[in-house]
């Protein structure tokens, strides 16, 4: 039977409200206060109802995401509570999928009064969910309801030892079951309990495992650790591409096959031998065709026209059966399960001009990713990746010397550098430049102003020292001094919040209002790096939305100082 537990709370979203505003948070969750963490950070808030607990702990310097599924309880919340430092997100457990394509850790994880709208066999999945939002050293704090449910809402038992029961199965330590205390609200046979669970390692043993794949495994090539770390660049610069699927997350073959591709061409081009001897063992004629294109010209939403798209596609096929026989199969846990289960698919037949667009790249078939793995990929990468490349540098060094011929680790590492693009703002400058000879008007998002043309430059909204992105939703024109002052700091959520108008009005016309490539660039890129919908152009709404949650995310994993704007 399928239970509807949010419909009742989008019914009398009002009357729930006021109940829940009636008393404050220190009074309800007095208990749970003494272990709440000394350090504002970023808290997730499931089932927020009100908004009263996001509010509260947006008051004291948190940066919060509230997960809500009434949309009119949320509604009534995001208008009473109006804080750039909270960000409502329609989504339930036991899935959290809009959450987890968010790439978010949380220092804190809190459900107040969810626990019994879970049906008890939903409830490890949902578990498992949360535990890998936490990140390591994190707390979950839950409240439990006990006693007889109301007639208009359904609710199963719950118990403190059933919570912490699951929290074990994830990795998560059991820290305190407080005593039941009384309802606050006087419900007769109602009583109230609070558990916390604390995350000691990675809720999953993710990183174990990732580093017994990169230094224990049994290698014939480099191709697992080559799969690996395509997998990483992928869950680093676009995770919006993965689906769901059950336990894991399912990953485009062909975006693999593409970066695959272009992390391959340097080794190529040098002949570094990537098999026992000097062999390269993969590549065919299509690949030595691309040998002329530049690795960042290898992107999603790139365009190759004539012998170049047909070779491309001949080399992304290739790649991808390739990768799908030999690492993918062999690349495997202790009881050879593989960790990457991969089936190649049916690409089209190439025409005249090939488009990387998703489309594309998912006919060639899918790759399931763990989800503990995927998210320790995006969260770490920066420190998996290192690990990655020395041993790959050890395993050329190794096969070459079995050829009879010494690398130097530092030829070697230059070759398995990843190129980066270029800081490019030109194709921007030029179209605001455009604009403002055209007689219209360009403002500064930042300030307001309106530039004019010795005064204008092109600003990477999330700074490029910190993310090399040259995507389109990403580049806003600014005035000389505004950007000079945000310079390589993260916008604050304050800052990006006033600039919210300007932004929207920016995309809306430099974007949108210009030809057919120009507005497709703009909707695959941002379809790509923002976790947005991918089977649709995204509103503009949703994709200020992405950008801030991009924006948290980045601030997560940088701790770079917040630029908290400047008055024109």
């Amino acid at each position: 039977m399928t239970w509807d537990t949010v419909t009742p709370y989008h019914r009398g979203f009002r009357e729930f409200a006021e109940a829940y505003e009636a008393f404050g948070f220190e009074e309800i969750h007095a208990q749970a206060l003494p272990f709440l963490p000394a350090k504002p950070g970023l808290m997730l808030d499931v089932g927020a109802g009100s908004g009263r607990d996001a509010a509260w702990f947006a008051a004291k310097g948190w940066e919060v995401v509230a997960v809500e599924p009434a949309a009119a309880l949320r509604q009534e919340a995001a208008l009473r509570h109006r804080s750039p430092l909270i960000r409502w997100v329609d989504d339930q457990l036991p899935a959290l999928a809009q959450l987890h394509r968010l790439g978010l850790g949380f220092d804190l994880v809190w459900l107040s009064g969810v626990w019994q709208h879970m049906p008890p066999e939903e409830r490890p999945r949902a578990m498992r969910k949360l535990a890998t939002l936490l990140k390591p050293g994190g707390r979950m704090v839950v409240t439990l309801r006990h006693g007889p449910p109301p007639a208009d809402r359904p609710m199963w038992p719950v118990s403190a030892n059933e919570v912490e029961r699951l929290g074990l199965d994830h990795g998560l330590a059991l820290r305190l079951a407080t005593e039941h205390r009384p309802s606050t609200l006087g419900a007769p046979g109602v009583t109230w309990q609070t558990v916390i669970l604390d995350l000691p390692d990675d809720g999953g043993a993710a990183l174990p495992l990732l580093r017994g794949v990169i230094l224990r495994q049994e290698k014939s090539a480099t191709y697992k650790l080559a799969l690996l770390r395509c997998i990483a660049r992928i869950a680093d610069t676009s995770p919006n591409v993965a689906r769901e699927a059950g336990d894991d997350v399912e990953l485009p073959l062909g975006l693999i096959a593409l970066t695959w591709i272009r992390m391959f061409k340097p080794l190529v081009e040098q002949g570094l031998p990537q098999l026992p001897g000097e062999r390269m063992g993969f590549v065919k004629d299509a690949f030595r065709t691309l040998l002329p294109v530049s690795p960042q010209e290898l992107r999603p939403g790139a365009r190759f026209t004539g012998d170049m798209a047909q070779a491309l596609h001949r080399a992304l096929a290739e790649a991808a059966q390739v990768i799908a026989r030999m690492p993918a199969t062999h690349l495997t846990f202790a009881d050879d399960r593989p960790v990457f289960p991969t089936e190649y698919g049916r690409p089209p037949r190439p025409g005249e001009t090939i488009a990387l667009d998703q489309d594309l790249l998912w006919r060639f078939g899918a790759t399931r990713v763990p989800l503990p793995v995927w998210q320790a990929l995006r969260r770490m990468a920066a420190w998996i990746e290192p690990m990655l490349v020395a041993e790959w540098v050890r395993l050329t060094q190794l096969y070459a010397e079995r050829a009879g011929r010494r690398l130097a680790a530092d030829t070697v590492l230059r070759a398995l550098a990843w190129q980066e693009p270029e800081r490019d703002t030109l194709f921007v400058r030029d179209l605001a430049a455009r604009r403002i000879a055209a007689g219209e008007r360009v403002d500064c998002v930042w300030t307001g102003q309106a530039l004019r043309g010795g005064a204008l430059q092109v600003d990477h909204c999330l700074p490029w020292s910190a993310w090399a992105c040259n995507d389109l939703w990403n580049l806003l024109p600014a005035s000389r001094e505004a950007n000079a002052r945000k310079s390589g700091l993260i916008v604050a959520a304050g800052a990006l919040a006033e600039a919210r108008p300007r932004i929207l009005a920016w995309w809306e016309a430099a974007y949108l209002g210009a030809d057919a490539a120009t507005r497709a660039r703009f909707a695959e890129e941002a379809r790509t790096t923002l976790p947005l919908p991918t089977d649709r152009e995204p509103a503009l709404e949703e994709l200020f939305a992405a950008l801030d949650f991009r924006r948290l995310r980045l601030r997560q994993e940088t701790q770079l100082p917040e630029w908290r704007g400047v008055m024109p």
